[in-house]
């Protein structure tokens, strides 16, 4: 018997604001070079580092009283990677209410991106060197998927959605990702649908997920309500490609989905009701 991979811990950030026509995300384009989901549309996200558990967090972070050291990590994490991947910073200048300005988190990220992204510093650095607070109330809590025991590469991984920053500027990062988009939910699964992007399953279920929100503060709200329920994917191979299972409860609006074609490959998820999706059958979130 194969031995199970140990899921590693991996935090993933779904970023939104309000556009003309309703919510909208900011998604990334996974480079090509990279080996799981090469050039797929998600959300920025990463594995937890080291540095997300610096014992320093605790006394330099807001929204976390009563959370387990595990989850502050998380937080933490989610909140590294929206900076490092795409620049936004939620912080404040210590003793303010504020989160720090589109300028100030520019100039933050001049000096501090690059040397996150190589693990010479950590965000706890950050804040004492610049006096900043992390504004972690600012996350909530969305979803958690863990990757299925058979798969090679696997991710133990806690969804977070915020609010942007409304004069923070976005941007890839020109390195993990190669490309970025403002987009509403609705039509990030229309050019899936058409061919013109690649979206893997988990991220296409929760695109859908947060897209029955019309608003930033609706899908706040829901999500605050919402009980997350971890989401473990059994696969089981029939005629013509293989059934899902998730938790109903998880709030994915199936309990099986019939998913037609091979891991790696485009394919197409049949629901119940005969709607049917386009998705990549890879089960694991960003790395």
């Amino acid at each position: 018997m194969t031995d199970v991979v140990k899921a590693r811990m991996a935090s993933t950030v779904l970023l939104t604001r309000d556009g003309e026509q309703g919510l909208e995300l900011f998604m990334v384009v996974r480079n090509h070079q990279i080996d799981f989901a090469s050039g797929a549309l998600v959300f920025p996200g990463g594995s937890v580092d080291p540095s997300d558990h610096d014992s320093r967090l605790r006394s330099l972070v807001d929204g976390v009283a009563g959370l387990s050291d595990e989850m502050l990590g998380l937080m933490v994490a989610a909140a590294r990677e929206a900076f490092e991947e795409c620049g936004v910073l939620l912080a404040r200048a210590s003793g303010s209410l504020d989160i720090i300005d589109g300028a100030r988190a520019q100039e933050l990220g001049l000096k501090y991106r690059k040397e996150l992204e190589a693990n010479r510093i950590g965000m706890a650095d950050i804040a004492e060197m610049e006096g900043l607070r992390l504004a972690l109330d600012r996350l909530v809590h969305f979803a958690h998927w863990i990757t299925p025991p058979h798969m090679p590469k696997r991710f133990d991984t806690h969804f977070f959605l915020t609010e942007t920053p409304s004069d923070q500027l976005l941007a890839h990062d020109g390195h993990e990702s190669v490309d970025s988009v403002w987009i509403r939910p609705i039509d990030a699964c229309k050019e899936a649908d058409e061919g013109k992007r690649t979206i893997i399953f988990p991220t296409r279920l929760n695109i859908e997920k947060v897209g029955r929100s019309q608003t930033v503060a609706e899908a706040l709200g829901v999500a605050r309500a919402a009980k997350v329920v971890t989401v473990q994917p059994i696969s089981e191979m029939v005629e013509g490609g293989r059934i899902m299972r998730i938790p109903e409860e998880a709030g994915y609006g199936a309990a099986e989905l019939f998913v037609e074609g091979k891991p790696g490959k485009a394919a197409r998820i049949r629901y119940a009701d005969g709607r049917e999706r386009k998705t990549e059958i890879a089960m694991c979130t960003k790395d």
